[in-house]
Formats: structure tokens, sequence, C-alpha cells
């Protein structure tokens, strides 16, 4: 913007109204019309002394009266007042000498009012204009030299120096210009000739004095005509009239006159407007006969207050006047006051202080006057009010405390009434939220909570909820429950409990138990989620109840299989006498402790009674001599739950006056109901002993099936058949009897060859030397046989080795043939079924020296069974044999076995021999025996 178009001029005062905080000042700025939109017009931060970001900070807006439009606008970073719009001043102002555009500059925090003026200044930007472009005069040719003709001036829309200034006329021979101010008068100065000259074109020209200068022309046509010499005369030079605002559509406002001297044509007047504006043309019309000014657009007072009109009367042949319409118009009370919110503070904090101002509203009432006085209201019962501020500026504080818990919003009317007559009103609803503060602690909707639980309740069962209440608003009331840190019987009551967080439901974390704990309090506490958050504590009861899961304890007499309890009833008591009585308790409480007694087994039912409550035992009559020495009662207990439980005991009773009397007491104790342990002692004992025979028969199966079957000594390494070994060495068949001078069997298992294997050096000097050793690899083994193969044949026996008849296996008694007895002969036949039976018989006999060595009734079981059992009932299985079939038998006694082998062996012992050979095998053992010495070598 050019400076030299910018004058600023600035006015400021402040005063005090009701409020110290609110000032009031004025602020002027005078620039010219038509600057661009931005153009700074000036600068209301540094003519306020303000800084510049306050105008940011306290609101800075600008507000207009009414519904007028704003031309200016605030650049709220850098402070500066700018044109909004484009600002005509011939639009806004018209042909005032002064436009003055007013605007309010309103800042908050605290309010302050100031009024802007602005000083629109004109520009040169309208060029002189006549009503016509041509302008038709007639002119009598008697006229003489010095008569006067007016013409209309010329209008310029621009005021001041840059309106019309000046008018010239083209030279001609007849006429010359007078202008006195907006008068214009052609001056005849030369007398016409019509004769000569009918008719003439004058140029007139109207000039401003802007700068550049501007100019507007209009041609005046003279026409030469006989003499009219009179022109109209209004009875007025200005005619005044009062219009009021809102008037109907032709309305007659005023009328104007004038008289004409001349009679005829030349007497006729006419009347219409001069020249007027737009807004005058669409507001008023004249009648051109009467004169009469009437209405023929919508009048309004805040628009426009006054009209200006030039009126010209004209008569037949063209002599005119001019006279001066002024119409005022008058306010009447057709608007009403308008209710504008300025500035709200929404929602507001409910922890507000009374006092404090939320909101800042204005009032505007276009009328004038007392029309325009207005009163402000708001309704009863909202806890604000309205305090009168600047001007039409109303602040709304609050009067009380407010709580978002009781009225979370407020509907607020605000009613203005203005002073006319009819009064007018209007109102305005301004819509409050109360904000949330966290002012409310969770409540809960008891004092106190229990919760009740039967005992053995499964961890993570629910126990009961607790519930809590927070009447804020969102995260403020949101509650989150939580255990309380403790201790229940010296453990965390973490736990014991938990609780949801969310829902408040309390689950059990362990299973209870009544004996042990019977109640336990815990402390529950909800939080809000507000900042800071508010809590609250509640203690929540629990309660165990029992359940029957006690079964009834025994105290006396004391359980089974603990120790042997007694009692000595006399020979001579009476019926009804206290014999005993059954001690119990229940760790259960109420009625699953209630405890009955019930005898349910008896040697005599009759003899003895219990009490149902009271466990004595009584007898139910006198005792006999016939009554058994030795009574056994199994007692029930039993409780009272659902189920019932029940526990059992025995009482033993003697019939005696005298503990000598009894023979055996500790036989006492033996009753089939409870040899259980002896049952199971017995049929371990018949399964060791049924295993142990199948495995005999086993090996014997396998030996048989091995005769028929080269055997290997080596697993997957080299098979050596039966028929490479040395003629003297043969099989042993199932009944383990010789049938060579002596054989040997040599049995290697998986994985042989990684072990050695020492055969026995015999008498004979073909057998395998004692020295060598079976190793891994075939061949060393092949090296040790090398002679085998040239001795395809059995070479016979050695006569050293003859069994006698005594040493031979079979029935006691038993002879041999005299090749038998001779050495000589084919080797005997194979045995006897009875001589298998008493190899058989001789095993069992091992086992039983076997078993007699762990001492006698423990059947070599180990001592964990109790010492009162024993085997004396048993019948001893291992006395006699009996064969089928023969009238022999056959004893297990070990003494008798043992003198028998001692005689054999002293009768089979040859000779004295060189000390370089070892001693031979005995040759009266048994196939067991044979065994026992095969399982100590292996040792």
């Amino acid at each position: 913007m050019d400076s030299k178009f910018i004058a600023f001029r600035l006015h400021s005062f402040c005063f005090l109204l009701l409020f110290s905080h609110v000032t009031f000042g004025e602020l002027s700025y005078s620039f010219p019309e038509e600057m661009k939109r931005g153009s700074v017009i000036g600068n209301l931060a540094k003519d306020l002394g303000l800084e510049t970001g306050a105008l940011s900070n306290r609101r800075a807006r600008i507000d207009t009266d009414g519904t007028d439009k704003r031309y200016c606008d605030i650049n709220l970073n850098n402070g500066e007042l700018i044109v909004a719009d484009r600002i005509d001043r011939e639009g806004l102002c018209e042909e005032k000498a002064s436009c003055i555009l007013r605007h309010e500059l309103v800042l908050e925090n605290p309010l302050e009012l100031h009024r802007i003026s602005l000083h629109i200044q004109d520009i040169n930007d309208n060029s002189p204009q006549f009503k016509e472009e041509l302008i038709n005069i007639e002119i009598h040719e008697l006229a003489v030299r010095g008569a006067r003709f007016v013409i209309e001036e010329a209008h310029d829309a621009d005021v001041g120096q840059n309106s019309v200034q000046q008018y010239s006329l083209k030279k001609n021979d007849n006429f010359i210009l007078a202008a006195n101010g907006n008068t214009i008068e052609l001056v005849l100065d030369k007398e016409l000739d019509r004769e000569k000259q009918q008719k003439l074109n004058l140029l007139l020209t109207a000039l401003d004095g802007g700068s550049p200068q501007r100019s507007g022309t209009v041609v005046i046509h003279v026409t030469v005509l006989d003499a009219n010499d009179n022109a109209p005369v209004f009875s007025q030079a200005v005619y005044e009239a009062s219009l009021p605002e809102n008037s109907p559509v032709d309305t007659v406002v005023v009328t104007v006159s004038a008289t004409d001297a001349d009679e005829g044509i030349n007497g006729n007047i006419t009347y219409e407007f001069g020249h007027i504006t737009e807004n005058v043309k669409k507001m008023f019309c004249i009648d051109s006969k009467s004169g009469e000014i009437r209405v023929i657009g919508a009048v309004d007072y805040e628009t426009t207050t006054s009209y200006e009109i030039r009126v010209k009367a004209k008569d037949g042949l063209g002599l005119s006047s001019y006279a001066k319409a002024i119409i005022s118009i008058t306010d009447v009370n057709d608007n009403a006051p308008v209710v504008n919110l300025k500035s709200l503070t929404n929602p507001i904090p409910e922890d507000t202080t009374p006092g404090t101002e939320v909101g800042i509203i204005n009032v505007q009432d276009r009328d004038s006057e007392r029309n325009r006085q207005v009163r402000c209201s708001i309704q009863q019962g909202a806890p604000f009010k309205l305090v009168p501020s600047i001007k039409n500026y109303y602040s709304l504080v609050t009067t009380g405390q407010l709580d978002r818990e009781l009225v979370s919003d407020y509907n607020i009317t605000i009613t203005a009434t203005d002073e006319g007559s009819p009064p007018l009103s209007s109102s305005k609803s301004v819509q409050l939220s109360v904000a949330d503060i966290n002012d409310n602690p969770p409540v809960f909707e008891d004092q106190s909570y229990s919760a009740y639980v039967s005992e053995n309740n499964k961890p993570g069962s629910t126990l009961c909820s607790v519930t809590a209440r927070d009447p804020d608003w969102r995260q403020n009331g949101t509650v989150i429950y939580s255990v309380l840190p403790g201790e229940v019987n010296g453990a965390p009551v973490s736990s014991y409990v938990s609780v949801n967080g969310d829902t408040g439901v309390i689950h059990a974390v362990r299973s209870f138990d009544y004996e042990q704990l019977r109640s336990f309090k815990v402390q529950v506490m909800a939080r809000d989620n507000g900042s800071p958050p508010l809590s609250s504590n509640v203690t929540v009861s629990v309660f165990v109840s029992d359940v029957n899961d006690n079964s009834p304890q025994i105290l006396y007499p004391a359980p089974e299989g603990n120790s042997f309890m007694t009692e000595l009833v006399p020979k001579a008591a009476h019926g009804g006498s206290l014999v005993s009585k059954v001690i119990a308790v229940d760790a259960d409480s109420g009625q699953n402790a209630w405890l009955s007694y019930e005898i349910v087994k008896s040697t005599d039912p009759g003899l003895f009674t219990i009490g149902v409550h009271s466990g004595e035992i009584r007898t139910q009559r006198d005792i006999s001599e016939s009554d058994s020495m030795k009574q056994n009662l199994i007692v029930a207990v039993k409780d009272n739950g659902q189920p019932s439980l029940s526990a059992t005991c025995s009482m033993y009773l003697l019939i005696s006056d005298n503990l000598a009397e009894v023979p055996e007491l500790k036989d006492i104790s033996y009753d089939e109901k409870n040899s259980k342990l002896t049952s199971y002692l017995i049929i371990a004992l018949v399964s060791v002993s049924t295993f142990f025979l199948t495995f005999i028969i086993i090996i014997l199966g396998v030996r048989f099936c091995r005769r028929r079957k080269p055997r290997l000594l080596f697993d997957g390494a080299v098979a050596i058949p039966s028929a490479y070994l040395p003629p003297n060495y043969a099989d042993v068949d199932g009944t383990a009897t010789l049938r060579s001078a002596y054989n040997y069997d040599a049995y290697l298992t998986t994985g042989s060859r990684s072990s050695d294997f020492k055969f026995v050096t015999s008498y004979n000097d073909n057998t395998l030397p004692a020295d060598q050793t079976l190793r891994k690899s075939p061949s060393d083994f092949a090296d040790v046989f090398g002679d085998s193969d040239g001795s395809p044949e059995q070479k016979p026996p050695n006569n050293d080795w003859r069994f006698t008849q005594g040493q031979r296996p079979g029935p006691s008694g038993a002879t041999g043939g005299p090749e038998v007895a001779m050495g000589t002969g084919p080797w005997p036949q194979p045995p006897t079924e009875a001589e298998q039976l008493q190899a058989l018989m001789a095993a069992a006999n091992e086992v039983s020296e076997a078993t007699a060595t762990l001492g006698p009734g423990t059947m070599g079981l180990s001592t964990r069974y109790s010492p009162q059992f024993t085997l004396q009932h048993v019948p001893d299985y291992r006395q006699n044999v009996y064969i089928p079939g023969s009238t022999a038998t056959l004893t297990s006694n070990p003494q008798q076995q043992q003198a028998t082998a001692q005689q054999a062996t002293q009768q089979a012992l040859p000779p004295p021999q060189a000390s370089a050979q070892p001693e031979p095998p005995k040759a009266a053992q048994t196939p067991a025996s044979k065994k026992k010495s095969t399982k100590k070598e292996k040792k």
C-alpha cells in the first residue's frame, strides 16, 4: 500500500465499568478506497502495546454491528489489520462527505473491547456524468440577449475535490455558459434568428478536480421556436417529508407543485426526477402530472435514514425549473434483539470456582434510540448469571459449585428484550457440558461381604462377587479391583483368594480344609483410573463349611495291625456289666462328627452289646460255662455325614479270671478274616515253586531237542557240529546220567567270544588239558582239537569210570547185570520213570535245604512281614513222596541223603594216583546236586 494514500490516526482511551478487568478503547485508521485484499491498514498489536503472540492467545477477533459486512480482518501471526473485502466508498456512503466504517476488536482473558473506526478516503475513480446524453431545449426566437436557460448539472459519485468542479461550453456564436455552484445556465449572447438557423448543437463538458482529472460531456440540442417566455416556478424550493420505515408500497410521501404563467401548451407542466441514484429509483417514483412522490420499494431505516431527491418541472415548450425533496425515514421497532455468542468455554470443569467467566454474550438491535435499548436475562435454576460488561456485551459467569454427577449438561436460554413499543425479544440456547473431575472414590454396594464355601473346593471356584460404583465418567469411573496384601495363617492372602480386576468376582486359589481353616477375612480394594486415583476398601469374610471328608478315628482300641489289645471279662460278669469301651473321634464338625457304634461281627452275637452313642461294650446276659473263652468283636464306628463314613476295629475279649488259665495267648490273634498275610505268603511260595519246576521242565526239553541238532559253539562266528568233538565226549540226556566214562558238556552263551572258558582236566589222557583256554578266534579252538579228525569213531569208555550198583540212580535195592559189574559191555538202558522221579525229588530236597537255612517258619521270606506269622499250621508237604504203582517211599530227609552220598563216594573212589591228576568228580551226584556243584564252580 502506498504510504501517501494512508493516513493513520489513533485515539485510545480506557475507563472502568462494572469490572476492573474490562477495558475499552478506540482505534482510528484512514485509508483510501479500492485497496486490494490483504493490504495492510495498520498494526493492532503495536498500536495497543501488545506482543505479537498475545492476540492469538487472547482470541482476538473483529466484530461488526448487526449483519454488517466485515471489510477488514486481523493477521494473528503479526498483529496487522488487513483489508478483507473490496471497499467502495461510493457504494458504502454514497454522497456523504465523511465515510466511516465502525468495527469492534474483542480480546479475551481479560475481556477488552476496542472500537475501530475506518475512515474511507475518496479517490477519483468516477467521471462526471450527465443524466442524459442529449439535452433538448426549445428557445423562442424572440428571446432577448441575456436570456438564461437552466441546464441540469452533471453528477460525480466522488466527493470533495474529486467531484465536479467546473464546466466548459464549446465555443459558438449564440450562447455562453454561466455556472454558479450546482446551477448551470446557458446565456443567450446573440439573438437567434429562426429563419437563419432553426437548430443548434452545443457541447457541454463537466470537469472534476481529481488527479488525474476526469470529465463528462453532454450535447445540448437547441431548437429555435416562437416565443415562450415564462418557465415553471415551484411553490417551494425544498420539500421535506417524514416517512416511517416499512411503509407499504404506493404510499404518498410528498407532493410537489409548480406553476407557469404562460397559457396553452406553454403552461402545461410535467414533473420528473432530476439526477438520482439507483437506490432512489428503486425506492420512489413521481407522478408526472400531479407531482406526487410515492413509495415503490421497501423502506428500511436501518439501511438509509434519509433521501434527497431533485425534482424537475418542465412546461410544454421546454422551459424547466428544479426543486429539492428531502425525505426522512423514521425508525419503527421492527428489529428484535439478536443474541450472539462471542466466546464460550465448553466443557466446564466441575471444580470451577463460582464467579468464573465461561462465556461472552453480545446483544445487538438495529433499531435506534429507545428501540435499541435491550435487557438480557437468563432462566432461573441454573448456576449461571449474566453480568453487563461493555456496551452491549455480557459475561456469562458461574454462581455456584458445579457437580457433574448431579447435572452433567446445562441448556441455558438467554432472552433479550428491547424497550420498543411493542417490545420485541429473542432468545438463544447455549448448551454447556460439565467436564468430569475425579472427585468421587468408588463406593461398594455393601459395607461388607460374606462368602460361604464348602471345604475341598476346586481351585479357581467362585466364592462371591463384590461391586463398587463410581459416579465419575470414563476412566475416572472405571473401577479396578484388587486384593490388599495380608496374611492368613502366616501365608500371603494372595495364596488363598484372587479377584478379577474387571468384574470383582473373587475366586479361590487353593482348596480349603475346614479342619485347618474355618474362616478368614480379606480386604478388597476398588480403585478408579483417575489422576490421581481414588480408592476404597471393603472387608470380605470367607466362611468354610464342613464336608464329611474325615472318617472316624478310633483311639481305643488301637486299629488293626498296630498292636494287640485284649480285654479280660470275669466269668462272674452279669448282664449289663461294662466290659470295655470304644473311643473314637471325628475331625469333622456338626452332624458330620456325630458318631454311632455298632457290632458288625462277633463270636457270640447274643453275648455282648455296644452303646449306639457311647461306644460302651456291655454284656447282654450272664456269662455261662458254655461260652467260648475267646470272644472276638468287630466294631464299626459311623458318622452322620452324607455320605456316611466309617471305621472298624477289633476287640479281643477273654472270659477268664486269670491270664494263667489261657494256654496260648498268642493264638488268639489268629482269625480267618485276619489271615490274609499268611495266605499271601503261601501263594508266593507256591508261585515260586511252580516257576522253578516249569524252568526245570523247559531246560530238560531244550536238552532233548539239542541232541538232534548240531550245537554252535559261537553265535554267528564258527559252527562246530558235535561230530567234530573228541570221541570220548558226548552230550548229556535229560536224565543227567553218564553214557561215557567221563563226559563234559560246554554251553557258550551269545558273546562268549569276548570271554574265556576253561575245561576241567580229567583223568583220561585223551581229555582236553585244563590249561587250554577257548578264545575268541575259532582257529584257536581248532588247534586244541587237532586230533579229532583222526578218530571218527568213539572209543570205548575207560573202565575206571564205571558206576557201581549202589552208585547208579534208581529205586532202592536195584541191582545191575554182570556186565555192569564187570565194567564192560554196552551202556545201560535209559533210566526208568522211578529213576527220573528220584532225581526230581533230589532237586526238591535241595530247594528245601536252601529254604531251611533261612530259619523255621519264615519260608525264606523277608523279615518285613510280621513275626507273628508262622507256618505251624501249614502241613509239611516234603515229608514223604509216594510213587504211583510202587510200594516204595521216597524220603527227603537231608541227613539220610547225605549219608547215602558219602557211602557211594567211598565206594566209587579209585586207588590213589599221582598227585599231578586232580581229584575226579563224585560218581554218586544226583542231577540236582550236580547242578548245585556246577553253580558253585561258576561262582
